[in-house]
């Protein structure tokens, strides 16, 4: 559907842009410090059930392989019940789940209630993209994409910080129960907050019409590009942030655990890349902004293979920022080029972003195990080169996606 142009007469916009804002930083929080609570303690999951990495890293590929898939289902059943209520229980049965998952007894129960905290998960994610290119003006899209990511890009800052933490200084039980709780609360805040749908058109459940426009839009090879970017740089930013902690605890290093939680603090660059370089994108070619953050996500790789602490650390620093430069960019060309079914053009998008972060990471744990650190750049490295390539073909071949506002 396109996106409806209101006008300075309508005087509840603003507020409502406002709250909106608000509601969808506040579950972009959620989804990213719930879906990736696990990462900050897999040394200490590892550590009590005996595991190697990679085999403690599928509590974090499970859930994003199970919400990749539900992503799919989520953004049909938006088409069909809007955007808020389908959102609205995401919101809240994830919180729930995660306070669940501080009670697990075995590594197998963790892994059965992350499986089920992906299927929760999926209804934000796969949808918000979409609420905001139907709800606001186009020229407030890039702002509200850019603060939707950082809300991402916060929500997994603090997640991870708070956990490996409170994992390191209690247990990892009670941290998963306290970002529950935090979860929560949030969600209280987002069925509160967001307004209701006003340019959204519900649609009949039709499953031959969904799967079609499902179909429709991996024949848009346009879209594909996308969508195959955005599973490589998932893939590579999950591989540095699983194994950084078995990295930094080891020797040359030999960080304290709890110190180790401090490197997520990093995020914050992202933070800020993600509405700074969005804000860019709506003046310069996106492709003059993808690229060279394209180049510094392999410096900062290359960089953490100098054993030095502050070099390594700066790195993952470049990294991050070169990272959360382009996936709102990229999030933002998906609702562009989409002309119909919006919210199953984003899911898709997704689909492809959390299914790399599953592969991603599984694939780069066993580089880990067999060549150390130096399997981890490789694999990154490699990952970010393909992306570029598919970059180069969309901006080559389609020269005309770079006016798609």
């Amino acid at each position: 559907m396109m996106n409806v142009i209101h006008t300075e007469h309508d005087k509840n916009y603003r507020k409502r842009f406002r709250n909106a804002n608000i509601a969808l930083f506040l579950g972009a929080f959620n989804t990213f410090a719930i879906m990736n609570s696990t990462q900050p303690i897999l040394p200490n999951l590892a550590s009590e059930f005996s595991l190697l990495p990679a085999s403690a890293s599928l509590s974090q590929s499970v859930t994003t392989l199970t919400l990749a898939f539900c992503l799919l289902i989520a953004g049909s059943i938006s088409e069909v019940y809007g955007r808020k209520v389908v959102m609205s229980i995401s919101a809240v049965a994830s919180a729930v789940l995660a306070i669940l998952s501080g009670f697990s007894s075995t590594f197998e129960l963790l892994i059965l209630i992350r499986v089920l905290q992906g299927i929760a998960l999926a209804g934000l994610p796969a949808i918000a993209m979409a609420y905001i290119s139907e709800e606001f003006d186009r020229k407030d899209i890039p702002f509200a994409m850019g603060l939707y990511i950082s809300g991402n890009t916060i929500g997994g800052m603090s997640g991870r910080l708070i956990i490996g933490l409170l994992a390191n200084i209690f247990t990892w039980r009670s941290a998963l129960i306290f970002i529950g709780a935090i979860g929560v609360i949030n969600s209280i805040g987002f069925v509160l907050l967001l307004p209701e749908s006003r340019n959204f058109i519900a649609k009949k459940m039709d499953v031959r019409s969904l799967t079609g426009s499902l179909i429709g839009h991996m024949r848009n090879p346009r879209l594909v590009l996308i969508y195959g970017m955005s599973f490589l740089m998932m893939g590579s930013f999950v591989s540095i942030y699983n194994y950084i902690g078995f990295e930094l605890i080891a020797p040359p290093y030999l960080l304290d655990r709890r110190l180790v939680s401090f490197v997520f603090l990093i995020y914050l660059t992202g933070t800020f890349s993600s509405t700074f370089l969005s804000s860019m994108s709506a003046r310069h070619r996106r492709s003059h902004i993808i690229i060279p953050s394209m180049l510094i996500m392999i410096l900062g790789t290359v960089m953490t293979l100098s054993g030095v602490l502050v070099v390594t650390v700066l790195g993952i620093a470049l990294f991050t920022f070169g990272f959360f430069g382009c996936h709102p960019i990229n999030s933002a060309w998906v609702a562009g080029i989409a002309k119909s079914s919006k919210a199953q053009a984003s899911s898709l998008y997704l689909f492809f972003y959390y299914a790399g972060a599953s592969v991603g990471g599984t694939v780069s744990g066993i580089f880990y195990q067999s060549f150390g650190w130096t399997g981890i750049v490789i694999s990154i490295t490699v990952f970010v080169l393909v992306s570029l390539l598919f970059l180069l073909v969309l901006t080559t071949a389609y020269r005309e996606v770079e006016a798609i506002a």
